[in-house]
């Protein structure tokens, strides 16, 4: 509720209002002021809350000191309105105290209430007030002010999913410069360059000379974390048309814990970071000194926010990345909950942006997952169904080859899953309806469009094929299918948990799903885990088989240039994918995925 200041006509409750007709013409229709204290503490209160103190002093015994802490009162308090009314009245002879009640409206919608006593007495006849700074506050002294202080409220952090801190509150340096100030553009651009490269080296003499003259004023040259800054504060203060500014800021507590992810998280949660400040008004004395806080509410921090990235996961998962020369990526999803775990790039792969949650590559044979999925949906095999393995097959005018050209000759589904046989599944697609790929790709949450809070995604496109070739192609992961490394962790996720998980980030925030994604069925996802398993234990990716119970399968797609290395699969709660692009054999991708899988502490 709003209140305003009382009026003179809506606060003085005590004066009665004119008749409702006039008795006499020419005599007054309005009651004598009644007697006694109220109306006229009435009046000095009604004159406060409309801020005119100079009427409101002249009704007490001391203007000049009332209105000095009258106007005071209105100045420290930084007041909007006051609600000021009478209450209890207690008369004795030619003095009387008569109640009061004050609700100070202050900036940003807070709201003090408080009472006291006014001492009334006679002068001349009529009541007055009689001056005390009580009559402002009853806690106030003959020589203090009353002052507004607020207390900012802590900043939130950010922890990711085994509860260390990401982003604490902290201070960053704003680093600018002023082409105009530093008489001399070329040589400060070389000084700052030279300064900062240790802490971003996309700047380079040449970019800060061109972007500062094309701005008026400030350029802002880059953000520094307080202990960056201090190594070359001196540095800094010596370069002509340098300066620098510092402002609070959430701070990565470790720069190399997935920063482009962390970066994203930032963005998304900055703007609620901070809490609801406390307030509180305090007296102080005439030296400036606080001596009584009168009133305080404490301040509100706002909760912190977590993200579903794991510290060890994600290290461990870097550090694999990192030791490879070629672009290399990794995504690591939780089946039972969609929290995304990890996701590591090396530095070739950042040169395209988040390749590893929105880069869409052939998936070679891992796509075969979805092309047993289908068969077994559709009653075309399980995996005990003989199926053929040569080492060529003619399908339409595709003439398709093993690796090599192995042959197995006839063998159950499983088999041929497990030794990764390109002509056991382009001929199970050759039999499929046309859109029976895409159907059982979806199911495994490829296709769908993931909107991730603070996590940009894209995982991947599966487009019907009347064309019999191209449904052919499609069977073993080349044709016109391709996939990111988080939808086939998607899909990984989804045969550990027996449904596709939603993905997220940011705990409570709601993950959108746009496009067909219908329940797997458990025959699919049973017959699975059995073959995935076989891949492991006595197929192509034995060389993780000591890495505890994994279920994966590996995959080279043909691309100009070479091939990609595949391996995807999970092992309890953690579900991956893992690409190194044009890595040649599938093994490069398994030896990547194993490397992430020994660094875990005991119990992942």
């Amino acid at each position: 509720m709003n209140l305003r200041p009382y009026s003179r006509s809506r606060v003085v409750q005590s004066i009665a209002l004119c008749g409702a007709a006039v008795l006499t013409v020419g005599l007054a229709a309005c009651t004598p002021r009644p007697d006694g204290p109220e109306p006229a503490a009435q009046a000095f209160l009604t004159a406060f809350a409309e801020q005119d103190s100079e009427q409101a002093a002249d009704l007490s015994d001391r203007p000049d000191v009332a209105r000095q802490a009258l106007e005071s009162a209105w100045t420290s308090l930084q007041a909007e309105s006051l609600d000021a009314r009478t209450t209890d009245v207690d008369v004795s002879g030619d003095t009387a105290t008569v109640g009061y009640t004050y609700e100070w409206h202050l900036p940003k919608n807070r709201v003090w209430t408080y009472s006291g006593e006014l001492q009334m007495g006679r002068r001349g006849g009529d009541w007055a007030v009689r001056w005390s700074s009580t009559n402002v506050h009853p806690r106030l002294g003959d020589r203090q002010t009353m002052s507004l202080r607020s207390t900012a409220a802590p900043r939130a952090r950010v922890n990711e999913h085994s509860g260390s801190d990401v982003l604490v509150p902290g201070v960053v340096y704003r680093v600018k410069f002023d082409a105009a100030q530093s008489g001399n553009v070329i040589g400060s651009a070389q000084s700052l360059a030279s300064a900062l490269v240790t802490f971003d080296n996309t700047l380079t003499a040449q970019s800060i000379a061109e972007s500062a003259t094309a701005v008026k004023g400030d350029y802002l040259v880059t953000r520094l974390r307080s202990d960056d800054y201090e190594q070359v504060a001196g540095v800094l203060g010596a370069i002509p048309g340098v300066s620098v500014s510092d402002e609070a800021d959430l701070v990565a507590t470790d720069r190399n814990f997935a920063p482009d992810l962390v970066g994203q998280v930032k963005k998304t949660v900055i703007d609620e970071v901070d809490g609801k400040a406390g307030w509180s008004v305090v007296t102080v004395n005439q030296n400036g000194v606080d001596t009584d806080v009168l009133t305080e509410t404490a301040p509100q921090t706002s909760p912190s926010f977590s993200i579903s990235l794991d510290r060890p996961i994600q290290i461990a998962a870097q550090n694999a990345v990192n030791a490879r020369t070629d672009q290399t990526m990794m995504v690591v999803i939780q089946p039972s909950t969609g929290d995304v775990l990890a996701v590591a790039q090396n530095k070739a792969a950042d040169k395209d942006g988040p390749v590893a949650l929105t880069g869409l590559y052939p998936p070679g044979s891992t796509f075969k997952i979805i092309t047993a999925g289908a068969a077994i949906s559709s009653g075309i095999a399980t995996p005990d169904t003989m199926v053929p393995c040569p080492g060529r097959i003619e399908i339409g005018e595709r003439s398709v080859p093993n690796y090599n050209e192995f042959a197995l000759g006839t063998v159950p589904m499983a088999t041929a899953f497990a030794r990764s046989c390109n002509t056991s599944f382009a001929k199970l697609a050759s039999e499929m309806q046309p859109d029976a790929l895409t159907v059982a790709a979806s199911q495994y949450g490829i296709g769908p469009d993931y909107e991730v809070v603070g996590l940009p995604t894209d995982s991947g496109s599966v487009p019907p094929a009347d064309d019999l070739v191209q449904r052919t192609e499609d069977g073993f992961g080349q044709g016109k299918v391709v996939v990111s490394p988080f939808g086939m962790a998607l899909a990984a996720a989804t045969i550990a948990h027996g449904t596709t998980p939603v993905p997220r980030l940011i705990a409570g925030r709601e993950t959108k799903i746009d496009g067909e994604h219908p329940p797997i069925s458990p025959e699919m996802v049973e017959g699975l885990r059995g073959m995935m398993r076989l891949v492991v234990t006595s197929g192509t990716a034995e060389r993780i088989e000591d890495q505890g119970e994994v279920y994966g399968k590996t995959g080279e797609a043909e691309v100009e240039g070479g091939s990609h290395a595949w391996f995807v699969g999970y092992r309890g709660d953690l579900a991956f994918a893992t690409l190194v692009v044009r890595g040649g054999s599938s093994d490069n991708a398994v030896a990547v995925t194993r490397d992430m899988f020994a660094a875990l502490p005991e119990g992942y």
